[in-house]
C-alpha cells in the first residue's frame, strides 16, 4: 500500500521541485486521521520560501487535482503534516491477495553473520544466548529479503583461557582441590561442559593469585600452541571435543545451524604472518618487544597484537579471520559481526587497522554491539566461577512452564510427558529470545522470569499463544475451505496492520533492529485477540464468516512469518 502511494506523491511534490529524496511517507498512530502521512512540507518550506502549512496546502490542492483510486482523502494536519486516507477496499483487497506475504527469492548478493561464538573450555553463558538470538534473527531479516546468508562462528579453542583450564584439569587429576567443589573427573554428576567451565573458573582464579602458578599457565599455553606436551595434548584434545559436542546440542535447541566454523587455533594462527606484514609497512609499531598498534594516532588506543612473548593478541588472530573469511567467500557484500558492546572500542581499533591495508573488508564489515543481561544479582562472570550457563537458564524457565502447565488440571490431562517437554521447552526458549529483540540491541536487559512467561501481553508465549489460538479456529472452520468469500464494506484496525508486515520486516532488516518486529507482533496479537472477543469467526449462518476465516488465515501467517524471524517456534498447541 505504501509502494502505491508514493508514486503519486512524487509525482504531485516534484511540480514544487522538491526530490524523492527528500519525501518519506510513515503509517500514522492515530488511523481516524489518516493510514500514512508525510512531512515532506515541513522538511522542504525554507528551501521553498514558503511557510510548511502554506506549502502544505498547495501540495494537497495539486494532489485533490489527480486523486487516485486508492485514496479516500488527503488533509493537512498540525503544523504542516500530510495525513492520506486509504479506502477500505483497498485493505480488503489486501487480505484477499496476499501475494504482499511471498518471500524475496534469488538476491544475488550474500552476507555473512558471525555470532554466538562460544570459547571451548569455558561455559555457554547467557552471553552467548544474547548473542546467538540477535545474530539469528538479523540473520533472518536478510534472508527473508532474498539474500543468501552465511552464518558463521568464531571459537578461541587456543590462548590463556585454555591455559587456565588445562591447568586445573591437571590439578584435578591429582587431588581434589580443597574448598572449590571442583569435582574429581570421573566422579562429576556435572556435564562434561560444565566441568571445563569451572576448571577454567579454579585456573583463571589461581593465575590471579599466584606469580608462580601464573607461570606454569603461561607454559601450558606455550605447549598448547607448539603441541610439545603429550598429556597436555591429551586433555586439550579431549575438552575441545567435548566443549564443541556441548554447543552443537545448544545449539540445535536454540534452532541455529551454522554454516562456516572459525577457530582461534587455525585461521587465527594466520594473523601472525599478517602482523608481520603490517610491521614491515610500518601499520604496527614494536614497543617493549611487542608489535602494537598505535591507536592514539587515530584518536583511539594503542592496542597489542604480538606479545613481548611472541604470542598473538585477540587482535591478531581477527586479522586472520577477516582475510580468511573473504578469501572464502570473496562475493561478500557484507560482513556482519555480533558481539557485546565491551568490545566496541577493540573493533574501533580493529577496523582502523584494516582501512589502512585492507580498505574493502573495513567498509565492508559492521560490527553490531549488544548489551547484557542482568539479574538481581549483577553482572555475571566466568572468571570468578558464577557463571549463568545458557542451559541453565533455558531449564529454569522450562520448569517454571512445566509447573504452569501442571498447576492448570485441562492441560495437564490434555499434554503427554513428552509433548508438554517439547511445548514446554518451546515456550521457554521463546521467553527468552523474545526478551532479548523486544527492546533496542545496544541496551541492557533485566530478566524478570515470572513476566517472561506471562501468557498475556508482552512475552513470547503471549505471542505463541495468540498463533496457537488462531490455529484452533482455523481447524473448527475447514468446512468453509471452497465458500465463496465476500469482502466486507469496511475494514478495521487488523487488516490494516497486516498489511504493514512487509514495510515492518524492511525497516527492521535495514536497522538490524529485529525489535521492530517483536512490538509489531504484541501490537497485531492484541489486535487480533479484541477481533476475537467482539466476532464470531465461524458461524455458517453469518455470510461474512468466510472472510473472518481468511482474516485469521492471514492473521496466522502473519504471525509464523515473524515468529520466524525472531527465531521462536510456534507449539502445536497450548
Amino acid at each position: 500500500m505504501k509502494e502505491l502511494l508514493f508514486p503519486h506523491i512524487i509525482k504531485v511534490v516534484s511540480t514544487f521541485g522538491i526530490d524523492e529524496k527528500m519525501v518519506d511517507i510513515e503509517y500514522s498512530d492515530n488511523t481516524n486521521h489518516g493510514d500514512f502521512s508525510t512531512n515532506v512540507a515541513l522538511i522542504n518550506a525554507k528551501k521553498l520560501k514558503m511557510n510548511p502549512s502554506q506549502l502544505a496546502d498547495k501540495i494537497v490542492s495539486k494532489f485533490k487535482e489527480e486523486m487516485p483510486d486508492l485514496v479516500e482523502s488527503v488533509a493537512v494536519a498540525g503544523a504542516g503534516f500530510i495525513n492520506f486516507k486509504i479506502k477500505d477496499k483497498f485493505w480488503a483487497e489486501k487480505i484477499l491477495d496476499t501475494k504482499w506475504l511471498e518471500r524475496s527469492h534469488g538476491g544475488q548478493t550474500s552476507v555473512m553473520v558471525e555470532y554466538t561464538d562460544p570459547n571451548p573450555f569455558k561455559e555457554f553463558h547467557i552471553g552467548h544466548l544474547m548473542s546467538n538470538a540477535i545474530g539469528e534473527s538479523i540473520s533472518r531479516l536478510i534472508e527473508y529479503s532474498g539474500t543468501k546468508v552465511i552464518r558463521a562462528n568464531w571459537q578461541g579453542d587456543v590462548g590463556p583461557h585454555v591455559a587456565k583450564a588445562i591447568w586445573g584439569a591437571l590439578k584435578d587429576q591429582k587431588s581434589k582441590i580443597k574448598d572449590q567443589k571442583f569435582p574429581q573427573e570421573e566422579n562429576s554428576e556435572i556435564s562434561k561442559s560444565a566441568y571445563w567451565g569451572k576448571a577454567y573458573a579454579f585456573g583463571a582464579d589461581a593465575y590471579d593469585k599466584d606469580e608462580n602458578i601464573r607461570k606454569e599457565i603461561n607454559e601450558i599455553n606455550k605447549k598448547i600452541y607448539d603441541r610439545s606436551d603429550e598429556k597436555v595434548n591429551e586433555l586439550y584434545d579431549k575438552g575441545r571435543k567435548e566443549s564443541l559436542e556441548a554447543f552443537e546440542d545448544i545449539y540445535k535447541r536454540l534452532d541455529t545451524k551454522f554454516d562456516n566454523y572459525f577457530f582461534e587455533g587455525k585461521e587465527g594462527r594466520n594473523g601472525e604472518e599478517i602482523a608481520n606484514e603490517l610491521l614491515k609497512k610500518g601499520i604496527l609499531e614494536e614497543s617493549d618487544g611487542a608489535i602494537i598498534f598505535k591507536g592514539e594516532k587515530y584518536g583511539l588506543h594503542t592496542r597489542v597484537f604480538i606479545t613481548s612473548n611472541g604470542l598473538p593478541t585477540y587482535e591478531t588472530k581477527e586479522l586472520g579471520l577477516n582475510i580468511e573469511k573473504f578469501k572464502l567467500y570473496p562475493d561478500l557484500s557484507q560482513s556482519i559481526i555480533v558481539t557485546a558492546n565491551e568490545q566496541s572500542d577493540y573493533f574501533k581499533v580493529l577496523f582502523k587497522a584494516f582501512s589502512l591495508f585492507e580498505e574493502n573488508i573495513a567498509n565492508k564489515t559492521k560490527h553490531i554491539a549488544h548489551g547484557l543481561m542482568r539479574f538481581a544479582s549483577g553482572k555475571m562472570s566466568s572468571r570468578k566461577g558464577n557463571v549463568i550457563s545458557g542451559e541453565v537458564l533455558i531449564d529454569e524457565i522450562k520448569s517454571m512452564v512445566i509447573e504452569k502447565i501442571d498447576s492448570n488440571d485441562s492441560a495437564k490431562r490434555e499434554f503427554g510427558e513428552i509433548e508438554k517437554d517439547e511445548i514446554a521447552d518451546m515456550i521457554a526458549i521463546g521467553a527468552i529470545k523474545y526478551t532479548i529483540l523486544r527492546q533496542a540491541i545496544g541496551g541492557d536487559i533485566v530478566f524478570d522470569s515470572s513476566k517472561s512467561i506471562s501468557f498475556e501481553g508482552d512475552s513470547g508465549p503471549y505471542l505463541q499463544y495468540s498463533t496457537v489460538r488462531a490455529g484452533a479456529i482455523l481447524a473448527k472452520a475447514k468446512d468453509m475451505v471452497n465458500t465463496e468469500v465476500r469482502p466486507p464494506e469496511k475494514v478495521g484496525q487488523l487488516e490494516r496492520l497486516l498489511v504493514r508486515f512487509p514495510d515492518i520486516v524492511e525497516r527492521a532488516k535495514n536497522e538490524y533492529s529485529p525489535q521492530h518486529v517483536a512490538n509489531y507482533l504484541v501490537a497485531l496479537s492484541g489486535e487480533f485477540n479484541s477481533f476475537y472477543a467482539k466476532q464470531i469467526i465461524v458461524d455458517m449462518k453469518d455470510p461474512m464468516s468466510p472472510y473472518y476465516v481468511t482474516l485469521t488465515k492471514v492473521f496466522r501467517k502473519v504471525m509464523e512469518e515473524g515468529l520466524w524471524i525472531l527465531g521462536i517456534k510456534v507449539p502445536s498447541k497450548m
